[in-house]
C-alpha cells in the first residue's frame, strides 16, 4: 500500500510539474501574442527597414533569413543523410568509428561565433567569396551538418532490425532495404530532425 501510494503521489507531482512548465509556456506565448500582433501588418512585413527612421520593415531582413534557410537545408541535407546512413548502416563498430561520432558531438557544440569566424576567414578571406547568401549558408552548413547528421543517424538506428532482416529475407540488397524499407520508416523521425535544425539556423544570426 505505501509503494503504491507513493506511486500515485509522485505521478502527481511529475503532472502538476508538467502542468506548471505548460502553463508558463502559454503565458509566455499568450504575452507575446497580445502585444505583438496588434503591430504586424503588411506594411510592416513588405517594406525595407530604415536605419535612422522610424517606420521601417522587416520585408529585407525575413526575405534574406528565409532565403538563408533554404540554401543551408539544400546544401546540408545531402551531405547529413549520407553520412548519417553510414553511421548507421555501413559503418564498422570500432575506434574510427567512435572518433567519428565523438567529432560529430564536438562539432555539434561550437558556439556559432567560431564557426562564422572559422567561415569567414576560410570562406570570405581565403577564397574570396565576399559577403554574400553563399558564404553565410555554407557557415551555417558547418553549424547545422553535425547535428542534423546525429539526428538522422539516431533515427534510422531506431529503426527495429526485424525490418532489416525482412528485407534480406525477401531478397532485397542492403541498398534496396535502407531506401524502400528503413528510410521510409524513419521519415518522422528524419522531418523532426530538419524541423529543428532549421529552427537553430533561423536563430543563429550570430555566426554571420
Amino acid at each position: 500500500m505505501n509503494a503504491k501510494r507513493n506511486d500515485h503521489l509522485a505521478t502527481g507531482i511529475i503532472y502538476a510539474l508538467v502542468g506548471i512548465v505548460v502553463i508558463i509556456l502559454f503565458g509566455l506565448i499568450g504575452y507575446i501574442l497580445v502585444s505583438g500582433v496588434p503591430h504586424l501588418s503588411w506594411h510592416f512585413l513588405t517594406s525595407p527597414s530604415k536605419s535612422f527612421a522610424a517606420g521601417g520593415g522587416i520585408r529585407d531582413q525575413l526575405f534574406n533569413s528565409v532565403y538563408l534557410l533554404l540554401l543551408t537545408l539544400l546544401i546540408s541535407f545531402p551531405l547529413a543523410l549520407g553520412a548519417g546512413i553510414y553511421l548507421s548502416e555501413y559503418a564498422p563498430d570500432n575506434w574510427l568509428t567512435s572518433l567519428m561520432r565523438t567529432a560529430i558531438e564536438v562539432l555539434s557544440s561550437l558556439p556559432s561565433v567560431v564557426v562564422g569566424l572559422f567561415a569567414y576567414l576560410v570562406f570570405v578571406i581565403q577564397f574570396q567569396i565576399g559577403f554574400s547568401i553563399l558564404a553565410g549558408a555554407i557557415a551555417l552548413t558547418f553549424f547545422n551538418l553535425p547535428l542534423l547528421t546525429r539526428n538522422i543517424e539516431t533515427s534510422l538506428s531506431s529503426v527495429p532490425n526485424l525490418q532489416r532482416e525482412a528485407g534480406i529475407a525477401l531478397g532485397l540488397s542492403s541498398w534496396k532495404t535502407i531506401t524502400g524499407i528503413i528510410l521510409p520508416a524513419a521519415v518522422p523521425g528524419i522531418l523532426t530532425g530538419v524541423i529543428l535544425s532549421a529552427g537553430r539556423v533561423f536563430g543563429e544570426a550570430a555566426a554571420l
